[in-house]
């Protein structure tokens, strides 16, 4: 992962959990919520999540997977590493944080039931060399859950695009300090690919025998879930 995308994390991670529920009026519970249904974890699952920042998808997860579940959380950044230690524990969560580069996981194959991304694979070195590692990791016939912006549908799409490119990064200079950070994650968003781009990729891996996705409030969010090859 690169050193400039690790340091701006570092950088906004004590104002990151404010700004996720300033910029999308606290939608975003509602995505993560939504993926962990459309996964349809079990009780007890393993699941692994990647890039996963204060620990929002992993909550989520335990959620639903109760407390028999092994949840198992990373990120490349220390800051939010702790910051999502310090959460889970407020909320009485048994889930286990480490800070880790997604590309390189400690884990040996077929670990996990599930393994899951939200809003980060747009920001790793190669989308494709991160959807084989994660895949290694999950159990043949297990999935994989991604969770990321895309272009949505209209009429949203102009409303959207002004959104993204006019009042993030004002936001971000003013709540959080960082315009540039805030015009970088604005922009990664609007350029990473959606739908059907983003699952060509997964098939072109040829770790899946399965691959879908969700548009979520009129495509500003998708899901993608893989089924990992048998």
């Amino acid at each position: 992962m690169s050193e400039i995308i690790k340091n701006m994390f570092s950088r906004v991670s004590g104002s990151y959990d404010f700004m996720n529920n300033l910029l999308s009026l606290g939608i975003h519970h509602q995505w993560r919520r939504k993926a962990v249904q459309l996964a349809q974890p079990g009780i007890g699952s393993s699941i692994l999540d990647c890039a996963a920042g204060t620990g929002d998808f992993a909550i989520e997860f335990k959620r639903q997977t109760g407390k028999e579940s092994r949840i198992i959380a990373v990120d490349f950044c220390e800051e939010m590493v702790e910051l999502g230690r310090k959460k889970s524990k407020e909320k009485k969560l048994d889930i286990q944080f480490e800070t880790a580069d997604i590309l390189k996981l400690r884990f040996g194959d077929n670990s996990f039931d599930i393994a899951s991304i939200a809003f980060g694979i747009r920001n790793v070195d190669s989308i494709e060399k991160c959807l084989l590692e994660i895949a290694r990791v999950v159990k043949p016939g297990g999935k994989i859950v991604v969770l990321e912006f895309g272009m949505p549908y209209m009429p949203m799409y102009y409303l959207f695009l002004f959104y993204s490119r006019v009042i993030i990064p004002i936001l971000g200079n003013i709540f959080a300090g960082d315009k540039s950070a805030y015009d970088y994650l604005q922009s990664s968003a609007l350029k990473f690919p959606c739908r059907e781009q983003f699952t060509s990729i997964m098939e072109q891996t040829r770790c899946f025998s399965e691959s879908r996705y969700f548009p979520l409030s009129s495509g500003i969010a998708y899901v993608y879930i893989g089924v990992v090859s048998k």
